[in-house]
Protein backbone atom coordinates (compact mmCIF):
# COMPACT_ATOMS: atom_id res chain seq x y z
CA UNK A 1 0.00 0.00 0.00
CA UNK A 2 1.06 3.30 -1.21
CA UNK A 3 0.26 6.12 0.70
CA UNK A 4 1.27 9.84 0.45
CA UNK A 5 0.68 12.38 3.25
CA UNK A 6 0.51 16.14 2.36
CA UNK A 7 1.18 18.52 4.84
CA UNK A 8 -0.65 21.94 3.60
CA UNK A 9 -0.92 25.29 5.29
CA UNK A 10 -4.38 26.57 4.62
CA UNK A 11 -5.20 30.25 4.96
CA UNK A 12 -2.35 31.81 5.77
CA UNK A 13 -1.06 35.23 4.61
CA UNK A 14 2.27 33.43 4.18
CA UNK A 15 4.10 30.61 4.74
CA UNK A 16 3.66 28.16 8.11
CA UNK A 17 1.36 31.45 9.41
CA UNK A 18 -2.40 29.41 8.85
CA UNK A 19 -3.88 26.05 10.13
CA UNK A 20 -1.79 23.21 9.08
CA UNK A 21 -3.51 20.09 7.42
CA UNK A 22 -2.95 16.64 6.62
CA UNK A 23 -4.21 15.14 3.21
CA UNK A 24 -3.53 11.67 2.76
CA UNK A 25 -4.03 10.38 -1.14
CA UNK A 26 -3.66 6.41 -1.70
CA UNK A 27 -5.42 5.32 1.73
CA UNK A 28 -8.27 3.62 -0.26
CA UNK A 29 -7.38 0.55 1.62
CA UNK A 30 -7.86 1.93 5.00
CA UNK A 31 -10.76 1.47 7.28
CA UNK A 32 -12.49 4.19 8.78
CA UNK A 33 -10.75 2.85 12.42
CA UNK A 34 -7.64 3.23 10.78
CA UNK A 35 -8.17 6.75 9.53
CA UNK A 36 -9.37 7.49 12.71
CA UNK A 37 -6.02 6.70 14.54
CA UNK A 38 -3.86 8.60 11.78
CA UNK A 39 -5.92 11.49 12.56
CA UNK A 40 -5.04 11.05 16.26
CA UNK A 41 -1.98 10.00 15.84
CA UNK A 42 -1.06 13.09 13.74
CA UNK A 43 -2.55 15.45 16.54
CA UNK A 44 -3.72 18.22 14.34
CA UNK A 45 -7.27 19.41 14.26
CA UNK A 46 -8.48 17.55 11.17
CA UNK A 47 -7.23 15.62 8.61
CA UNK A 48 -8.31 14.78 4.98
CA UNK A 49 -8.70 11.79 3.01
CA UNK A 50 -8.88 11.95 -0.81
CA UNK A 51 -10.47 9.31 -2.95
CA UNK A 52 -12.22 8.81 -6.10
CA UNK A 53 -15.83 10.32 -6.28
CA UNK A 54 -18.77 8.31 -6.01
CA UNK A 55 -20.95 11.30 -7.29
CA UNK A 56 -21.14 11.62 -10.97
CA UNK A 57 -20.33 15.44 -10.74
CA UNK A 58 -18.03 15.68 -8.16
CA UNK A 59 -14.30 16.15 -9.26
CA UNK A 60 -13.08 13.79 -6.01
CA UNK A 61 -14.28 13.07 -2.79
CA UNK A 62 -12.97 13.48 0.81
CA UNK A 63 -13.34 12.36 4.36
CA UNK A 64 -12.80 14.48 7.23
CA UNK A 65 -11.77 13.81 10.55
CA UNK A 66 -11.37 15.18 13.96
CA UNK A 67 -9.40 13.80 16.93
CA UNK A 68 -12.66 12.04 17.94
CA UNK A 69 -14.80 11.96 15.01
CA UNK A 70 -15.78 12.68 11.41
CA UNK A 71 -17.31 15.17 9.97
CA UNK A 72 -19.59 15.68 6.90
CA UNK A 73 -17.58 19.17 6.08
CA UNK A 74 -14.67 21.79 7.38
CA UNK A 75 -13.57 24.61 5.85
CA UNK A 76 -9.85 24.30 6.18
CA UNK A 77 -9.98 20.53 4.90
CA UNK A 78 -12.24 21.34 1.91
CA UNK A 79 -9.29 23.85 0.63
CA UNK A 80 -6.43 22.24 1.48
CA UNK A 81 -7.81 18.65 0.23
CA UNK A 82 -8.56 20.54 -3.36
CA UNK A 83 -5.49 22.45 -3.45
CA UNK A 84 -3.76 18.48 -2.85
CA UNK A 85 -5.91 16.97 -5.38
CA UNK A 86 -5.12 19.47 -8.26
CA UNK A 87 -1.51 18.81 -8.10
CA UNK A 88 -2.03 15.26 -8.60
CA UNK A 89 -2.90 14.14 -12.58
CA UNK A 90 -6.12 14.46 -12.52
CA UNK A 91 -8.60 17.77 -14.06
CA UNK A 92 -11.82 19.47 -13.59
CA UNK A 93 -15.09 18.14 -15.25
CA UNK A 94 -15.73 22.03 -15.40
CA UNK A 95 -13.37 24.62 -16.10
CA UNK A 96 -14.66 27.34 -14.15
CA UNK A 97 -15.02 25.06 -10.75
CA UNK A 98 -13.96 22.38 -8.78
CA UNK A 99 -16.42 19.97 -7.34
CA UNK A 100 -15.94 18.23 -3.72
CA UNK A 101 -18.01 15.61 -2.62
CA UNK A 102 -18.21 15.27 1.03
CA UNK A 103 -20.16 14.03 3.87
CA UNK A 104 -22.40 16.87 3.54
CA UNK A 105 -23.37 16.22 -0.31
CA UNK A 106 -21.68 18.12 -3.01
CA UNK A 107 -19.51 21.41 -2.50
CA UNK A 108 -18.17 24.07 -5.09
CA UNK A 109 -14.67 25.77 -4.91
CA UNK A 110 -13.44 28.26 -7.26
CA UNK A 111 -10.64 29.38 -8.50
CA UNK A 112 -10.45 33.46 -7.19
CA UNK A 113 -7.70 35.58 -7.93
CA UNK A 114 -4.80 33.06 -7.51
CA UNK A 115 -6.60 31.51 -4.41
CA UNK A 116 -9.11 28.48 -3.88
CA UNK A 117 -12.47 29.74 -2.59
CA UNK A 118 -15.52 27.32 -1.45
CA UNK A 119 -19.15 28.12 -1.42
CA UNK A 120 -20.62 28.57 2.14
CA UNK A 121 -22.72 25.92 2.91
CA UNK A 122 -26.32 26.27 4.10
CA UNK A 123 -26.88 26.67 7.81
CA UNK A 124 -28.66 23.80 9.71
CA UNK A 125 -29.20 25.46 12.48
CA UNK A 126 -29.99 29.09 12.78
CA UNK A 127 -31.66 31.69 15.24
CA UNK A 128 -31.07 32.96 18.62
CA UNK A 129 -29.98 30.52 20.94
CA UNK A 130 -32.11 29.62 24.21
CA UNK A 131 -30.89 32.21 27.67
CA UNK A 132 -28.84 28.74 29.07
CA UNK A 133 -27.27 28.55 25.79
CA UNK A 134 -25.94 31.91 25.52
CA UNK A 135 -25.52 31.77 29.31
CA UNK A 136 -22.85 28.50 29.20
CA UNK A 137 -20.98 30.49 26.10
CA UNK A 138 -20.76 33.94 28.19
CA UNK A 139 -19.34 31.78 31.27
CA UNK A 140 -16.81 29.64 28.65
CA UNK A 141 -15.41 32.70 27.40
CA UNK A 142 -15.45 35.06 30.73
CA UNK A 143 -17.28 37.96 29.69
CA UNK A 144 -20.13 39.79 31.00
CA UNK A 145 -23.87 39.45 29.44
CA UNK A 146 -23.68 43.15 28.34
CA UNK A 147 -20.38 42.45 26.58
CA UNK A 148 -22.32 40.46 24.08
CA UNK A 149 -23.85 42.72 21.27
CA UNK A 150 -25.44 39.72 19.04
CA UNK A 151 -25.96 35.94 19.43
CA UNK A 152 -26.71 33.21 17.19
CA UNK A 153 -26.92 29.85 16.07
CA UNK A 154 -24.41 29.43 12.96
CA UNK A 155 -24.24 25.64 12.94
CA UNK A 156 -23.30 24.45 8.99
CA UNK A 157 -22.31 21.15 10.29
CA UNK A 158 -19.68 21.47 13.38
CA UNK A 159 -22.17 23.15 15.12
CA UNK A 160 -21.02 26.95 15.74
CA UNK A 161 -22.19 29.37 18.42
CA UNK A 162 -21.78 32.67 17.16
CA UNK A 163 -21.06 35.69 19.17
CA UNK A 164 -20.31 39.17 17.99
CA UNK A 165 -18.23 41.84 20.59
CA UNK A 166 -17.87 45.35 20.08
CA UNK A 167 -14.53 45.29 19.02
CA UNK A 168 -11.40 43.34 17.61
CA UNK A 169 -9.62 44.36 20.98
CA UNK A 170 -12.06 42.76 22.73
CA UNK A 171 -11.86 39.56 20.67
CA UNK A 172 -8.41 39.24 21.38
CA UNK A 173 -8.50 40.32 25.11
CA UNK A 174 -10.62 36.73 25.73
CA UNK A 175 -9.29 34.38 28.02
CA UNK A 176 -11.43 31.48 27.92
CA UNK A 177 -11.69 28.28 30.32
CA UNK A 178 -9.85 25.91 30.10
CA UNK A 179 -12.24 23.10 30.50
CA UNK A 180 -15.39 22.63 29.67
CA UNK A 181 -17.91 19.59 31.45
CA UNK A 182 -20.25 19.33 27.50
CA UNK A 183 -19.50 19.29 24.23
CA UNK A 184 -19.51 23.30 22.83
CA UNK A 185 -18.23 25.26 19.87
CA UNK A 186 -18.18 29.20 19.95
CA UNK A 187 -16.85 31.00 17.33
CA UNK A 188 -16.51 34.85 18.38
CA UNK A 189 -16.32 38.03 15.86
CA UNK A 190 -15.48 41.49 16.25
CA UNK A 191 -14.44 44.13 14.18
CA UNK A 192 -11.20 45.88 13.30
CA UNK A 193 -10.68 49.79 12.95
CA UNK A 194 -10.80 51.02 9.72
CA UNK A 195 -7.59 51.13 7.17
CA UNK A 196 -6.24 47.81 8.64
CA UNK A 197 -6.09 44.77 6.21
CA UNK A 198 -8.39 43.03 8.00
CA UNK A 199 -12.06 43.80 8.79
CA UNK A 200 -12.78 41.53 11.34
CA UNK A 201 -11.19 39.23 13.79
CA UNK A 202 -12.25 36.00 14.90
CA UNK A 203 -11.71 33.13 17.11
CA UNK A 204 -12.99 29.73 17.84
CA UNK A 205 -13.25 27.49 20.61
CA UNK A 206 -14.12 24.25 21.23
CA UNK A 207 -13.91 21.00 23.26
CA UNK A 208 -11.85 18.11 22.00
CA UNK A 209 -12.44 14.27 22.66
CA UNK A 210 -11.01 14.77 26.08
CA UNK A 211 -13.04 17.94 27.52
CA UNK A 212 -10.09 20.57 26.90
CA UNK A 213 -11.17 23.55 25.20
CA UNK A 214 -8.95 24.38 22.31
CA UNK A 215 -8.70 27.48 20.13
CA UNK A 216 -8.92 26.70 16.49
CA UNK A 217 -5.99 28.73 14.61
CA UNK A 218 -8.11 29.43 11.25
CA UNK A 219 -11.55 27.75 10.66
CA UNK A 220 -13.52 27.53 7.24
CA UNK A 221 -16.62 26.72 8.29
CA UNK A 222 -17.02 29.22 11.06
CA UNK A 223 -16.12 32.22 8.72
CA UNK A 224 -18.17 30.84 6.13
CA UNK A 225 -21.36 30.95 8.58
CA UNK A 226 -20.16 33.69 10.42
CA UNK A 227 -19.72 35.71 7.09
CA UNK A 228 -23.59 34.48 6.35
CA UNK A 229 -24.30 36.06 9.56
CA UNK A 230 -22.88 39.64 9.33
CA UNK A 231 -24.21 39.67 6.13
CA UNK A 232 -27.76 39.00 6.93
CA UNK A 233 -27.75 41.11 9.63
CA UNK A 234 -26.12 44.35 7.78
CA UNK A 235 -22.95 44.28 10.00
CA UNK A 236 -20.66 43.41 6.70
CA UNK A 237 -22.35 45.22 3.78
CA UNK A 238 -18.98 44.71 1.17
CA UNK A 239 -16.49 41.90 0.47
CA UNK A 240 -14.43 41.83 3.58
CA UNK A 241 -11.08 40.02 5.35
CA UNK A 242 -11.00 38.14 8.37
CA UNK A 243 -7.71 37.67 10.60
CA UNK A 244 -8.05 34.57 12.96
CA UNK A 245 -4.75 33.14 14.96
CA UNK A 246 -3.14 36.33 15.92
CA UNK A 247 -3.14 35.09 19.97
CA UNK A 248 -1.73 32.08 18.58
CA UNK A 249 0.92 33.73 16.61
CA UNK A 250 -0.63 32.81 13.62
CA UNK A 251 -1.91 35.44 10.59
CA UNK A 252 -4.61 33.50 9.28
CA UNK A 253 -6.48 35.51 6.10
CA UNK A 254 -9.57 34.62 5.42
CA UNK A 255 -10.91 36.51 1.84
CA UNK A 256 -15.33 36.64 1.97
CA UNK A 257 -16.94 37.51 -1.04
CA UNK A 258 -20.82 37.49 -1.64
CA UNK A 259 -21.69 37.84 -5.67
CA UNK A 260 -24.65 38.63 -7.25
CA UNK A 261 -26.70 35.49 -5.99
CA UNK A 262 -26.05 35.87 -2.84
CA UNK A 263 -23.99 33.44 -2.61
CA UNK A 264 -21.13 33.44 0.30
CA UNK A 265 -17.55 32.57 -0.72
CA UNK A 266 -14.56 31.59 1.41
CA UNK A 267 -10.95 31.89 -0.17
CA UNK A 268 -7.64 31.64 1.46
CA UNK A 269 -4.38 30.76 0.13
CA UNK A 270 -2.63 26.98 0.19
CA UNK A 271 0.65 25.73 0.10
CA UNK A 272 2.49 21.83 0.18
CA UNK A 273 5.42 22.37 3.15
CA UNK A 274 5.78 18.32 3.41
CA UNK A 275 4.95 15.69 1.19
CA UNK A 276 6.38 11.83 1.41
CA UNK A 277 5.36 8.35 2.15
CA UNK A 278 3.78 6.75 5.02
CA UNK A 279 5.52 3.43 5.73
CA UNK A 280 4.37 0.46 7.78
CA UNK A 281 1.02 0.64 8.04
Amino acid sequence: MSITVHMVDVFGAGPLSGNPLAVVTGADALATHDMQQLTRWFNLSETAFVFAPTHPEADYRVRIFTLDREMPFAGHPTLGSCHTWLSGPGAPRHATVITQECGAGLVQIRRDQGRLAFAAPPLIRSGAPTPAELEDARRLLGIEADDIEDAAWIDNGPGWLGIRLASADKVLSLEPARRWPTRIDVGVVGPHAKGGDAAFEVRAFFTDHLGAIVEDPVTGSLNASLAQWLFATGVARDDYVAAQGTRLGRQGRIHLTRDDAGQVWVGGDTRTHVKGELDDL
